[in-house]
């Protein structure tokens, strides 16, 4: 039997969920969207989208460790009319057009590119509908000047700076690491989880300035033909 990590990385990452709150709230109010959450992981965006939208989400992943945390969690939230877990590949999405109010990706959309996210995904939001992702800040001015030439209409923006990311994330991880390594040092699967963990703290600390982030919402514009 498997043990479970000693650390629950969501604890950490709850500290930031106010980022997606603050970039919700920058979209105009929709009527119980439909929300598209690509790159879903264990889900903690996923269910304050539900929370914040009132609304019905998808939520796709390629990591089904990680959507079975959101099942249990979509189980004990009791939202399983508004919140459905998928395994679907970012590379294999075959929705029907124009399905979605609200494409959201918090940190999926590197796994392809920005450029070509935008076009691929486009087919898949409503007329005038949104998309909103949360990105690597660097290159910043070109993603921000590109937008409209992919045929979106850029809301707003904003950086999340890396000593934000470690004020908030790394440094209370790095923290508790440092409080339960001794104690986990005669569990192997527990020290390769650990090690892992602090493998990530140490290449983010290395330049924590070149490492902020971008929550960038936009609007499909429905003009002119890509």
């Amino acid at each position: 039997m498997q043990s479970n990590p000693p650390v629950d990385l969501d604890v950490f990452r709850e500290n930031l969920l106010k980022y997606t709150r603050k970039a919700f709230r920058m979209l105009p109010k929709i009527e119980k969207p439909h929300i598209l959450d690509i790159g879903c992981g264990s889900g903690l965006p996923t269910l304050e989208l539900a929370r914040l939208s009132n609304g019905t989400i998808i939520g796709i992943d390629i990591d089904q460790s990680e959507l079975d945390k959101l099942i249990a969690k979509i189980s004990d939230a009791h939202l399983t009319a508004r919140i459905k877990a998928m395994n679907c590949s970012l590379h294999a999405m075959d929705f029907p057009e124009e399905s979605f109010d609200i494409i959201w990706a918090e940190g999926s959309i590197s796994a392809i590119g920005f450029d070509e996210c935008l076009v691929a995904w486009y087919r898949f939001i409503k007329p005038n509908r949104f998309l909103v992702v949360h990105d690597a800040a660097g290159d910043l001015v070109r993603k921000l000047r590109i937008i409209p030439e992919l045929n979106y209409h850029l809301i707003d923006h904003f950086v999340i700076s890396g000593e934000t990311w470690w004020k908030e994330y790394y440094c209370p991880l790095q923290e508790h690491i440092n409080s339960i390594r001794e104690d986990m040092e005669n569990d192997s699967s527990m020290r390769v989880f650990l090690d892992k963990q602090q493998l990530e703290i140490e290449q983010f600390n290395k330049n924590r300035a070149a490492n902020g982030s971008v929550f960038i919402v936009m609007q499909k514009k429905t003009n002119s033909a890509i």
